[in-house]
């Protein structure tokens, strides 16, 4: 039987539903915020609790921000209509990425549309078939994608096993090494051993890069990130990759490091010479938001004492959060289409929080995945501590 494509991505589809891995969207009807009205299956209009968003501080909807996006309009335009070295570089995008560079203690940076845009950027153009990349198991999708379009030979390192990496450290003969990792890993919320991993970088002579998109505004002094977090300079992590999108509250991504790589970096990162530069509104919100993070720590501290309080109620309740060391809280199920049928049940409480499974996460380590925010109250995180503890005995998970 010949099969049309639409028949074969329909019948994957299907395989998808019946495996319990497809992801819904639900339409958010108003801004983003700690307490959303969201459309549910009837189309329906309904207020609910944000327990998904990547919103570390509460700065996506901050009046500071808006105001700021809302004045460069005037001044400055909306977007640039042009890649950055023809015609699409405003003075205002150079006061953003040396305003990160100061940021990250870094000498200088380049800014992306996205961090995924950053990571597809970067190994594609500074590596060869002569070098060696050396990653640990679970970095993020972008990093994955990005180092398959260079040409370096790739070694992949047990999840933070330090004696792995050294082994496979120890027996390259490649012109340049380099480390990869993430800061924050996204899914279980654990933090590299940053410390560990610049040591064994200076003994191997390896390049060193982070991808810290979930430790900038939530590790560190003011929310540096991981370095800072470690007490690491710039000449110890050579490459400091992050989101604009998360923490920072608006949209974009960065490559920050020394004079010499950025400068290589605006000559070789294809998605940097071939798509539009970021527009206007973003890039004075980035800028506002920084400049908010560096003005006050109340934000950062706030995140934490309410990771604190969420995590340590939910684990008194029963709940496994796996490894966890920072915000990110993820709730424990294993059985996929059971912890699809958690995040239901908890959406029909007025609970956002999604179920994440394969490919996301490894088979058989579903779970329904927290972010915590410094704009939630006490009152917030007891109504969900209420609700999680309904639906998990509900569904014997706890």
């Amino acid at each position: 039987m010949v099969y049309s494509s639409k028949e074969i991505y329909q019948n994957q589809i299907e395989d998808i539903k019946k495996s319990g891995l497809y992801k819904e969207e639900w339409a958010i009807t108003s801004s983003q915020a700690v307490n959303i009205d969201v459309l549910d299956d009837e189309n329906k209009e309904k207020n609910i609790l944000n327990l998904c968003a990547n919103n570390y501080l509460g700065l996506s909807n901050n009046n500071e921000i808006i105001e700021a996006a809302k004045e460069s309009l005037s001044s400055k335009g909306y977007g640039m209509s042009s890649v950055r070295f023809i015609c699409g570089t405003q003075d205002i995008h150079k006061e953003l990425e040396y305003k990160l560079s100061q940021f990250l203690e870094k000498e200088d940076s380049i800014l992306f549309a996205s961090a995924f845009d950053a990571n597809t950027a970067l190994f594609e153009a500074i590596l060869t078939d002569e070098d060696e990349l050396f990653s640990d198991k679970l970095v993020h999708a972008s990093l994955i994608d990005g180092m398959r379009l260079c040409k370096a030979k790739k070694q992949i390192y047990e999840h933070s096993d330090m004696e792995d990496l050294e082994n496979k450290l120890s027996l390259s003969k490649a012109r340049i090494k380099m480390i990869v990792t993430d800061g924050v890993f996204s899914m279980d919320g654990d933090i590299a051993k940053l410390d560990e991993i610049s040591k064994l970088a200076e003994e191997y002579e390896a390049l060193l890069m982070v991808d810290d998109a979930h430790g900038e505004g939530v590790l560190g002094d003011h929310g540096r990130g991981i370095v800072n977090h470690f007490g690491l300079s710039d000449k110890e992590v050579d490459i400091d990759i992050g989101s604009l999108s998360k923490a920072v509250g608006v949209v974009g991504g960065y490559i920050a490091g020394s004079n010499t790589l950025i400068d290589y970096m605006q000559q070789k990162g294809r998605p940097y010479l071939f798509s539009s530069a970021l527009t206007v509104p973003d890039v004075a919100a980035t800028i506002a938001a920084i400049n908010l993070i560096l003005r006050d720590d109340s934000l950062v501290n706030k995140l934490w004492e309410n990771t604190e309080y969420f995590q340590k109620a939910v684990k008194e309740i029963g709940f496994d959060i796996g490894r966890t060391q920072t915000p990110i809280t993820p709730i424990m199920i294993g059985e996929v289409k059971k912890s699809a049928e958690f995040s239901k049940k908890l959406f029909d409480d007025n609970i956002f929080a999604t179920s994440l499974g394969f490919p996301t996460v490894p088979q058989g380590l579903a779970r329904v995945r927290v972010m915590l925010s410094a704009a939630h109250s006490i009152e917030d995180l007891d109504f969900a501590i209420e609700k999680f503890e309904k639906v998990g005995k509900k569904l014997q998970i706890i």
